[in-house]
């Protein structure tokens, strides 16, 4: 076959195996509509001149861990193997989260707990599968990977609440399933094959902007020389057919590089030595977070420095940050920490996880997370005599929270900087900043056409000097009325400031 055609046969299977999530038109201008963009991903700036991208972890509250393992029908740890809803009907937290094997359910369980305020957590007997000695407990389930989303818009309200998760039985139909609810307790399996190829994680939500159910399930591949954890996406229209999974995010260099520094972050509670030939990175399962104009991701990133003592693999975890605005193509520009690990021996020192969703409560992002003080390949998590089971090593749930949108700034110093955006349009007549400044910083904002000169027919507002997180830059209505649909840049004057979103309103 001539080389032409192969070149075509190419990019037409990447185009089929890729899902067509939006009918994209041109990129340029770039089409912000009314929505707010963020820095974590540089699509929107064409040039940056003394201006710095920083990494903003989340604040771990101070009551962590919220929740732990206190009854005996939970075992001796408990992960957030689940999700956090708000339920705007009845005004209420709720959470299901996964508890461990025990004398009154010999698998492991989904439980269910609730909270008026998000922090203060209780465990409400309201269980609806029987405990093997007689119990009455929190237990709703014994799927795995509870991903629950409340759908109001099903006409049918026994499937007021769907659940995308893991089953081990029946065989050989055990795998990725959903389930329906019309109360978020009581659960019926609706597929009645498994939706999609999957390992052993998978996370899902309901993807608001493209109307789609998105599920991520964890598939085992070779990068490099080694065969590596990575995930892949799913879709469905309507709950009931998926999409052949493709695959997202996969390890790089990068990651592979940082590997031993963040092995040794965790070298006292590691149970075995390294092997350099096996060390490398990987993703153990990934939430995330449905911002404005981009979907945020929450990686597992789990760093690999041997194989364990009873089998699988030793090695820490940590939660990073990914962006998308396509959910195809994921960017990851920091490789450190979204959430800080706790000092060797705290309660989140050693591995992480997230619920499949984080969410907004008012002006802030809650991110739930499971947290625990032992490794991946820590015997207790193999063995259950001598291995320090409760009384050494536990697993618990708490929570990391962001001001809303804050989770990368741009940052110009004392001495000023200047960003551009590439040529962009817009809808609204107002334009906003999330911004934040330092003693006498200023941010000063110019409109521009799309060489990047400014526009002289309109004066430039005054300087912003504060901290808010929707603050009105000035233009008048207008102004900006009149550029509305038109390509223009913005140019950001930042000086001891740090910018983390703009956004043109109604």
């Amino acid at each position: 076959m001539p080389i032409r055609s192969l070149l075509f046969a190419a990019v037409l299977l990447n185009t089929l195996a890729a899902p067509a999530l939006i009918a994209r038109a041109a990129d340029s201008p770039f089409d912000v509509g009314n929505r707010a963009q963020l820095f974590v991903d540089q699509v929107l700036v064409r040039d940056a001149k003394n201006v710095a991208f920083t990494l903003h972890p989340g604040e771990k509250h101070s009551q962590n861990p919220l929740i732990r393992a206190d009854q005996p029908w939970e075992g001796w740890r408990l992960e957030i193997y689940g999700n956090v809803l708000f339920d705007n009907e009845e005004q209420l937290f709720k959470m299901w989260y996964l508890g461990m094997p025990t004398e009154s359910y010999d698998h492991y369980v989904t439980c269910y707990a609730t909270s008026k305020d998000g922090i203060t957590w209780e465990k409400p007997l309201v269980g609806t599968l029987p405990a093997k000695d007689g119990r009455k407990t929190n237990v709703v389930s014994n799927a795995l990977l509870a991903s629950v989303m409340k759908d109001n818009n099903d006409p049918d309200p026994a499937r007021r609440y769907k659940m995308v998760c893991w089953i081990n039985e029946p065989k050989p139909a055990g795998g990725p399933h959903t389930y329906t609810s019309p109360d978020g307790l009581n659960w019926t399996r609706h597929s009645q094959e498994p939706i999609c190829r999957s390992s052993d994680v998978l996370t899902a939500y309901y993807d608001h902007v493209r109307k789609k159910y998105v599920a991520l399930p964890k598939h085992s591949t070779k990068v490099g020389t080694q065969v590596r954890r990575c995930f892949a996406l799913s879709t469905s229209d309507d709950f009931l057919k998926w999409t052949e999974p493709y695959y997202i995010l996969k390890p790089d260099l990068r990651d592979d590089a940082g590997s031993l520094a963040r092995i040794e972050e965790v070298r006292p509670i590691l149970d075995q030595p390294d092997d350099p030939k096996l060390m490398r990175t990987e993703f153990y399962g990934v939430g995330v977070y449905q911002a404005e104009s981009c979907t945020l991701g929450f990686p597992w990133v789990f760093t690999v420095n041997n194989n364990a003592r009873y089998g699988n693999h030793e090695g820490p975890g940590e939660l990073q940050l990914a962006v998308t605005r396509d959910l195809v193509n994921w960017e990851r520009p920091f490789r450190t920490p979204c959430v800080p690990r706790g000092r060797v021996g705290e309660w989140d020192s050693g591995f992480f996880t997230t619920p499949s969703e984080a969410i907004r409560v008012g002006d802030e992002i809650r991110l739930y997370y499971g947290g625990a003080n032992y490794t991946h390949g820590t015997p207790c998590l193999y063995r259950a005599e001598g291995t320090g089971r409760m009384s050494e090593f536990n697993g618990s749930i708490g929570l990391a929270t962001w001001k809303l949108d804050r989770f990368v700034s741009a940052d110009g110093p004392a001495a000023g900087g200047v960003l551009t955006t590439v040529p962009i349009q817009f809808t609204g007549s107002k334009l906003e900043i999330n911004a934040r400044t330092r003693g006498k910083g200023m941010v000063i904002v110019e409109l521009c056409d799309v060489h990047g000169r400014p526009l002289s027919d309109y004066s430039r507002p005054k300087p912003f000097q504060g901290d808010e997180l929707r603050a009105d830059v000035g233009f008048s209505k207008e102004t900006l009325a009149s550029l509305a649909g038109e390509p223009i840049c913005l140019r950001f004057h930042l000086r001891d400031a740090e910018l983390f979103s703009f956004a043109f309103r109604e």
